[in-house]
């Protein structure tokens, strides 16, 4: 296909400018349990220096809210307690991602209608707050997405908009044919390919059935998209509807994404690197994923998993040498892929054998799908040589299964976060049960004198300068920044998840670090970022900012109004064959949400 001239430039871009030495903090790791999530963390995201917001099913959970059990909860980091949040539909597989003034949009989930919003077409908002008292903000008459959408990925876009693509418009454990959603929408919605606002149908989404569910997005320094699903990948210009290219299919029949599920992130963006894009895939699965091999039910809970590592830089001369195939220690799926400050991956959760699901097994363990969960992190240094780059030696080993419906995340102060675990159609203690339990796993980096500084606006545009007032120990020999977007998480995708580095220079005295926010929307979307200061690969706390100016994305009236004055794509085509199981779901919802956990919910 014929390349955009942005693109044909990328494509000629070094691969790296003057390389950096990659510079590690010495010492030992450790994993402590502490405190518990309250809902299971099911989606995961910090909000806020100090908060995370974990979402679950529609469950009988143990934390309370209004009357009912709660599947919502905000997360104190400082603390490690939770207060219960309040969506008033089932978040269940649904999608997050911020926005360019900060606020978090949760979209997508399941159909069990609670308080007369249907979860498919939710669209929720968060804005975090300092007392605490905020709260999830939701009404499908006031806005919702224009198509039903279970499992969908989101990606923010250079404007500060979400765009969401995929799913179905009804669950099942792959999907088919007949309730597929092979299109993309966005918020807010956008007049745009002749649509106003109305899905946009994608072909290549419809190529990657069966197991497209939660495809790969992420946005490239040139404004496109890099999106894989199944064996496929390709490079899309969202601006335009047009593919740029088909990438080779992943190599040795594997499938990345649900539910044959692997991990995957944007490797670090750098001066040193010239932003040139690398993505990283781990894991996943080679089984069928032709129907007649799942109406069967021929999963099996112990059918053998992917140790693949593919890397691809993304220009002319990586497209042209393919995918760069290594092997992790152990096969995985489900691997949480996790960025350091330090531009290293973590990679934790997960299972060696089966699946991403539950009660679709021959031969489950209690319900879940999967088995043998991996209770080893692995360390993956992305500047080492081919054959060099994991490494298990010196990190602790859990004793949590981190199974289906896990997450992970990077947070503030530079330790990552386990949570979550339920393999089960409701909260259980069978093999493998509901997990609510946390764990923090520290780096070396944390056992150091850590840098800090002062002075981070609370936004901070593109290629302004800031002098912030640094305090970094005696004999510090090399002093940088980056900023990160620690994503949402949710079935080992992490919807945005990036490092960008910055231009950063020391004053003589090394009192003072002038940054320089990153080139253009495009290299990093406008919208929140954690501010690391790094010293001999030491991070300091990561402050919080919003890229840009802070503005909200694009409003487009009509483009929303049309949105609203139609019922979502196949909602009467759902309505039709539902109608009577969304009635008997929501009386009996209401009658067992405050019963016993053992009372079935009948989702």
């Amino acid at each position: 296909m014929k390349l955009s001239s942005a693109f044909r430039a990328l494509l000629t871009s070094a691969l790296f400018g003057s390389a950096a030495v990659a510079q590690f903090a010495s010492g030992e790791w450790s994993l402590v349990q502490d405190g518990t999530s309250g809902v299971s963390a099911l989606e995961m995201a910090v909000v806020s220096e100090t908060t995370v917001m974990i979402l679950d099913k529609v469950e009988h959970n143990p934390l309370q809210t209004t009357g009912h059990f709660a599947w919502g909860a905000e997360l104190d980091l400082i603390t490690r307690t939770v207060r219960p949040l309040n969506p008033t539909s089932n978040t269940w597989c649904g999608t997050g991602s911020f926005l360019s003034n900060g606020t978090m949009v949760s979209s997508g989930g399941h159909r069990v209608v609670l308080t007369g919003n249907n979860g498919l077409a939710a669209v929720r908002l968060f804005d975090p707050c300092e007392d605490k008292n905020c709260d999830i903000i939701e009404d499908e008459n006031q806005r919702r997405m224009a198509s039903l959408r279970w499992y969908p990925s989101s990606v923010r876009l250079e404007d500060g908009s979400a765009l969401i693509m995929g799913g179905s418009w009804e669950n099942n454990i792959i999907d088919m044919p007949n309730i597929t959603n092979p299109t993309y929408e966005f918020f807010p919605p956008k007049n745009i390919h002749g649509q106003n606002g109305t899905p946009i149908y994608s072909q290549f989404i419809h190529d990657a059935l069966n197991a497209n569910h939660f495809p790969i997005l992420i946005q490239l320094p040139d404004g496109n998209l890099f999106v894989a699903a199944n064996q496929m990948s390709m490079i899309f210009d969202w601006k335009t509807n047009q593919e740029i290219m088909r990438l080779p299919n992943f190599p040795n029949g594997v499938r990345v994404t649900s539910p044959l599920s692997a991990g995957a992130t944007l490797l670090p963006l750098t001066p040193e690197n010239n932003y040139t894009p690398e993505v990283l895939i781990c894991g996943g699965s080679s089984i069928s994923d032709e129907l007649v091999h799942w109406s069967r039910g021929a999963t099996d809970s112990q059918a053998p998993t992917s140790d693949q590592c593919v890397r691809m830089v993304l220009n002319e001369e990586g497209i042209a040498k393919g995918w760069e195939v290594d092997h992790m220690p152990v096969p995985r799926i489900m691997a949480e892929l996790v960025l350091l400050p330090d531009g290293r991956v973590i990679m934790v959760n997960g299972a060696r054998t089966g699946i991403a699901g539950y009660g679709t097994s021959f031969n489950p363990i209690g319900d879940s799908d999967c088995d043998n969960p991996v209770f080893n992190p692995v360390l993956y240094d992305p500047s080492a040589p081919l054959g060099e780059r994991f490494t298990e030696d010196g990190l602790p080993v859990s004793d949590v299964a981190r199974m289906y419906h896990s997450t992970a995340t990077m947070t503030p102060n530079g330790t990552i976060l386990l949570a979550g675990s339920n393999p089960n159609d409701d909260v259980t203690t069978v093999k493998w049960g509901t997990e609510y339990r946390l764990e923090w796993l520290d780096p070396p980096y944390m056992q150091h004198t850590r840098p800090t500084y002062t002075g981070l606006p609370e936004t901070f545009d593109y290629n302004q300068t800031v002098a912030l007032d640094i305090d970094i120990p005696e004999g510090a020999q090399n002093v940088s920044a980056v900023i990160m977007d620690f994503g949402f998480a949710t079935h080992a995708v992490h919807m945005d998840q990036r490092l960008v580095g910055l231009v950063s220079e020391l004053s003589d005295d090394k009192t003072q670090l002038t940054i320089t926010g990153p080139p253009s929307p495009t290299i990093y979307s406008p919208g929140p970022a954690f501010v690391f200061v790094l010293v001999d690969g030491v991070p300091s706390f990561g402050h919080k900012t919003l890229i840009g100016t802070g503005a909200q994305p694009p409003f487009d009236q009509g483009a929303f109004n049309n949105v609203m004055s139609q019922q979502p794509l196949y909602w009467d085509q759902w309505m039709i064959v539902h109608k009577d199981d969304a009635a008997a779901d929501e009386d009996k919802l209401f009658s067992t949400l405050s019963g016993p956990a053992s009372t079935p919910t009948g989702y």
